[in-house]
């Protein structure tokens, strides 16, 4: 009778080929594992992709702070401070006013354009965004080239500060 005890060397082991079902993985499996993780990466790299959308999102978000903070260096300097798009390219925005190199002026992705307008629709030249504590209501349109029938808008009511307002 074969036994496992300590010293018993007769019929512990039988031949890995002898037993039904063992052994390692078949070649089939493996690349069915293999599949199963190259699909999961897949519609994880897809998942994680920067789409248009999220583009202009943050390029809204990003402008309505920086449309802030020039409203409150201008209410603290007491000087008046305009936001602009400057004929450089559609790429670059410039804050009349305030020292150069105070804030950024130009956007972080390739692609996005921005047109003041007023509270009737129309365009206008530029915001102007103090030295007064209530300003009047204004709005900037956001459109990117990678989404042309989308756009977002920033925009202040004069009391609040700016944010993404509904398109």
């Amino acid at each position: 009778m074969p036994t496992s005890a300590a010293g018993s060397s007769a019929h512990c082991r039988q031949p890995v080929h002898g037993r039904p079902g063992a052994g390692g993985f078949t070649l089939f499996e493996l690349l069915v594992v293999i599949a199963i993780i190259a699909l999961a990466t897949a519609g994880v790299g897809l998942s994680l992709r920067d789409s248009g959308q999220a583009t202009l999102d943050r390029e809204a978000e990003r402008l309505a702070a920086l449309l802030e903070s020039a409203r409150a260096q201008s209410r603290a300097s007491g000087v008046a401070v305009r936001w602009r798009v400057t004929p450089d390219g559609p790429g670059s925005f410039s804050f009349d006013g305030l020292p150069p190199g105070a804030l950024p002026t130009n956007w972080l992705s390739g692609g996005i354009s921005a047109q003041p307008i007023g509270v009737d629709g129309r365009a206008v030249g530029a915001l102007q965004l103090g030295p007064d504590p209530i300003i009047a209501a204004q709005q900037v349109q956001l459109t990117s080239d990678a989404l042309p029938d989308r756009s977002l808008r920033i925009g202040t009511d004069g009391l609040r500060p700016f944010t993404v307002v509904a398109p």
